[in-house]
């Protein structure tokens, strides 16, 4: 499951985190997702999901404590999956340099990867990536998926790479992410999911699609998809997020 949080601010009124984290809560569990991929998390965001998510172990592999800080992290569930390796990166042109941006990103932005050890298949070993693209700058977000591409080009585990990549899938960033040279497939376009208002992730809090389909898991060739849904989920009215939540069903294959 990919989901983009909505980062926690005061001038969201009724719809400020602290009114509707426990439902964020609720929706990764009844959804049960054994990898969790977030955007916009904030310090005190992640560290709620941690304490009320037991199950699931938080990867945020040398991260310093920083309260204003957005930051793409993975949770993983602790029956499936052991974290045996992995890192932060700022995509940048000095991507070990904290906070770095370039070209007209607007904010600093990261990826964050995990190498996963399956508990249930000893020697089956999987990498997943959690990311999330500059909603401004365009040049940036070529080149923030340009380094992107780079990294699951060179990885040679199968690979998952999910986020908000705040770009439509028909231009630039999904033909470079996508390109065969990648190895990396649209779990959506492989579940035969469609094009329309119905594939649109971003709603504004008001649960009616707007933008485009910009929340992606995008998977390497060992994963078939079983099945792909956007989970528009809500009570009484309210949304956990100004997102809804993607989730795909996959299978490794041998």
């Amino acid at each position: 499951m990919t989901f983009n949080l909505r980062f926690e601010n005061d001038r969201d009124g009724q719809n400020a985190w602290e009114c509707r984290r426990a439902m964020v809560v609720r929706v990764i569990q009844n959804h049960a997702p054994d990898i969790l991929g977030t955007q916009e998390g904030k310090w005190d965001q992640l560290m709620y999901l941690a304490d009320n998510l037991p199950g699931y172990q938080i990867h945020m592999p040398g991260r310093q404590e920083d309260k204003k800080a957005q930051c793409p992290t993975l949770f993983v569930r602790k029956d499936r999956f052991e974290i045996t390796g992995g890192r932060d990166f700022w995509l940048s042109k000095t991507p070990d340099v904290y906070m770095s941006k370039d070209w007209d990103s607007a904010f600093p932005r990261m990826m964050s990867y995990a190498e996963l050890a399956c508990r249930e298949e000893e020697g089956r070993n999987i990498c997943a990536a959690v990311t999330h693209l500059d909603h401004i700058g365009k040049e940036a977000r070529f080149h923030q998926a340009k380094i992107i591409a780079d990294w699951a080009g060179r990885t040679r585990l199968p690979r998952l790479v999910m986020g908000d990549f705040n770009e439509e899938p028909e231009v630039d960033v999904h033909q470079v992410l996508t390109d065969p040279a990648v190895g990396l497939k649209d779990t959506w376009q492989q579940s035969g999911g469609g094009s329309g208002r119905d594939s649109f992730t971003s709603h504004g809090f008001t649960g009616v699609p707007q933008k485009s389909r910009i929340d992606w898991i995008l998977a390497s060739k060992e994963f078939s998809v079983d099945h792909a849904r956007i989970v528009k989920y809500q009570e009484d009215g309210f949304y956990p997020s100004d997102h809804f939540p993607y989730m795909a069903d996959l299978h490794l294959m041998t």
